[in-house]
This record gives C-alpha cells, sequence and structure tokens, in this order.
C-alpha cells in the first residue's frame, strides 16, 4: 500500500495507515513544526503514542537531534537467525527448553519484585569481552562520561547489564517458518546503561532549552543543535548504546543456543548469516538531497535489500523482510505490530485467562504479570504488513512455539 494520507504542516507528514489516534497526531505535528526538519517525517503503519516523539516514525533533520524522539531503550531491535534443525527435531513438550532459556538469560523480575538484571560479566566469552573493550575505546565513551559522571550515577555500571533481556515486549521467541525450519528471534537493546543515557541528555536538553529561552510546542521535543556543547557527547554515546545493544543480543543469542543445545543434547547452530536491526537508534544519511541525521524510533532500515524483523505478538506471527529502499519512507519500515492500547488499558480489560486463550498452543508464561503483553493490546500485524507492501517483502513467516518474556 502507498502513503494513506499526508497532514499539511510546517514540513509534511507521510503516513502509511489510516489507523492513528489523536494524541500520536498532535506529537506528529508537534514534531513537523521543528525549524530543522528536512523535507517531510515518515510514519508508520505500527504508528502510537510515544514520549516526545510517537513511536513508529522516522525524523529526519538538519543540524539538530532530538535525545527524547530517539527515547530510553537506546539501540533497541531484534535478531533472528535460522537454525540446523526442524520441528522434527524438538521434544512433543518445550517446557524444559523454556526453563533452561530462562535460567541462561536473565530476564522479567525477581520473586521480591526487583528487575532480574545482572549479567555474568565476569563470565564472558573472550570474543565477546574484546567487542565490547573495542566499541568502548572507539566511541571515546569514557571521555563522555568524565563530562558527566551523573550517567552513572546509583548502581549502574556499564557491564552489570550485558547478557540480560529486560522486562515489558522485551523476550526470546523460538518459532517455526513455512517449511516447518526452527529459528530463534529476539527483542533487547542497551538495557539500564541506554536508559541512564538517553534519560540524562533529555533533561539536559530540557535546561539547555531553558537556558536559551527556547519555547516548544512540547517540552519533550528539547534539543541539541550541531555544534553546541552536548551535541557531540550525546551522539557518541548514543552510537556507544547502540553497539553495546547488539553485542548484547548477540550474547543473549549466544546463551539461548546453549540452552537448546542442552535441551537437545547436541550442538545447535545458526544455519546461515543471523539478522539483527535496531529500531530505536540515528544514524547520518543522504536523503533529498541532503546529508541528515535520521532518527528512527519504532522503526527499521529497509534499503534495496536490506533484511529486516518484524515480530508480531505473543500469539501473531512475526515476519523476516526484504526492504524496497522506498524514497518517501526514507528508506523505512515498521518495527513491529505496534500498540493500539496502553499497559494499563490491557490490564484493565483483560486477565491471564485471556491470555492464556490467545496463546493457545504456545509454551509461555501466562501469568498475571504478563497480561499487559496480550496479543489483543497490540495492532493485527497482518494488516500492518499489508499497509507497507511497498516499503517491504516478506521472504518468511515465522509462527511462534515458544516465548520467554521478560
Amino acid at each position: 500500500m502507498p502513503i494513506d494520507h499526508v497532514l499539511t504542516c510546517a514540513r509534511p507528514v507521510k503516513i502509511w495507515t489510516d489507523e492513528i489516534a489523536d494524541g500520536a497526531r498532535r506529537q506528529l505535528e508537534n514534531v513537523a513544526s521543528l525549524p530543522f526538519i528536512h523535507h517531510h517525517v515518515a510514519v508508520m503503519p505500527d504508528v502510537h503514542w510515544g514520549m516526545g516523539a510517537t513511536i513508529g516514525s522516522v525524523i529526519p533533520t538538519l543540524g539538530a537531534v532530538i535525545p527524547a524522539a530517539v527515547g530510553v531503550d537506546l539501540g533497541c531491535g531484534m535478531t533472528a537467525c535460522r537454525l540446523d534443525l526442524d520441528a522434527g527435531d524438538l521434544p512433543d513438550g518445550l517446557g524444559t527448553m523454556r526453563q533452561r532459556i530462562e535460567a541462561a538469560v536473565p530476564h522479567g523480575r525477581t520473586d521480591n519484585g526487583g528487575r532480574n538484571d545482572r549479567g555474568a560479566w565476569s563470565e564472558l566469552p573472550a570474543d565477546v569481552a574484546s567487542e565490547y573493550a573495542r566499541i568502548a575505546i572507539e566511541s571515546a565513551l569514557d571521555e563522555v562520561l568524565d563530562r558527566h559522571p551523573a550517567v552513572l550515577k546509583g548502581h549502574v555500571n556499564k557491564e552489570r547489564h550485558l547478557g540480560t533481556l529486560g522486562t515489558g515486549n522485551h523476550f526470546i521467541e523460538l518459532c517455526l517458518d513455512e517449511a516447518d525450519r526452527v529459528w530463534v528471534m529476539l527483542h533487547s537493546g542497551s538495557r539500564g546503561i541506554g536508559n541512564r543515557i538517553g534519560t540524562y541528555f533529555i533533561a539536559l536538553a530540557k535546561k539547555d532549552m531553558e537556558r536559551w529561552f527556547i519555547a516548544l510546542p512540547d517540552t519533550d521535543l528539547a534539543y541539541f543543535p550541531e555544534g553546541t556543547e552536548h551535541f557531540g557527547d550525546y551522539v557518541r554515546a548514543v552510537a556507544w548504546a547502540q553497539r553495546f545493544a547488539k553485542v548484547n543480543r548477540a550474547l543473549i543469542l549466544r546463551h539461548t543456543l546453549d540452552a537448546i543445545s542442552a535441551t537437545l543434547d547436541r550442538k545447535v547452530v545458526a544455519e546461515q548469516e543471523i539478522i539483527d536491526c535496531h529500531h530505536n537508534y540515528i544514524a547520518r544519511e543522504q536523503h533529498f538531497g541532503a546529508n541528515v541525521i535520521v532518527t528512527r524510533k519504532g522503526a527499521i532500515r529497509a534499503r534495496e535489500g536490506d533484511l529486516g524483523i518484524i515480530p508480531g505478538s505473543m500469539g501473531a506471527s512475526s515476519f523476516i523482510v526484504r526492504g524496497k529502499g522506498s524514497r518517501e519512507a526514507f528508506h523505512s519500515c515498521s518495527h513491529g505490530a505496534g500498540r493500539r492500547m496502553g499497559r494499563r488499558e490491557a490490564r484493565r480489560r483483560y486477565t491471564a485467562r485471556d491470555l492464556a486463550e490467545q496463546t493457545a498452543g504456545i509454551e509461555c508464561p501466562k501469568d498475571d504479570a504478563r497480561v499487559d503483553e496480550i496479543p489483543a493490546a497490540y495492532k493485527p500485524i497482518d494488516r500492518v504488513m499489508e499497509n507497507q507492501s511497498d516499503l517491504v517483502d516478506a521472504i518468511h513467516t515465522l509462527r511462534q512455539i515458544l516465548n520467554v518474556k521478560g
């Protein structure tokens, strides 16, 4: 489906869906009013309200970056790979496999309500530890933290969360494709340290707006102009967080494959190149005749030939896609189904029994703590995919058989 409609604002807003709530529409109008928006704003079919800017938006800027538009789960994204297994290689029951994955990857909350988020930094494989050290050096993160020590206040440190999944909509899934081949798919980001970087610089941008007497339609649209005091530090810190998130996903995948191997009593490996894509990040790219900073908040890059991952929900299909390189979408597509109701509303409307009914046949947690992730809280993924048929081609359809939810 091509662009559904266009909002006429200071800069056009091009939208790939007819389903958009008033709150999200106002956010898009606010973003489009900023003087440094380049050409137009692109809105993906999974669009919904987010802090400052809508989730599911692609925002090109000239000479400025908006920290809240990037968000606080910096570098959050997806990893997927097809394994050297098919459905016939799996046991009849997947409960033991789920338990082993849950034991191998810290996730969710502890029995006393705290976050189960302490990784095993001292046990990192040598290649992962080496890659982590390299990205810290190349991004000059330590220099940034020397100037902004408050980023690491409290109990947050740079290593603690490596190899941990998180909470909310972060997950690990075992899936079958259309030929009953087995895939692992997972969703996580830069964890506590990424959250601290995002939160800190959002607050700092707001202080800069106050100091410069800049009035905004929404204070969460506070920005750093390029060349000012904090722009470079923010961009470097975000670049580090994006790479940290990728290393984190690689470590989670390794631990997941180890758990599957232990369950099956055989070595399980990826059969093809691992697909990895961010969906909360910034990148320097060339669009409509200019070198711009592209903020993808709840969107993935979909240049011609790019492979990407678009998950549904705990009870819906997910897709491996190939990008078509749509110029109007800034070479982007949706990052998933997108929520159609908030977490509180989902808990108000549904129960653990509803969750069990909507995830029948899937080995997954079906308790009160996960009701806010019930499939009904998300937009229909088939409709989302139909709306972006001019942005990507689906090359594999995945149906989950096991889900570990954060």
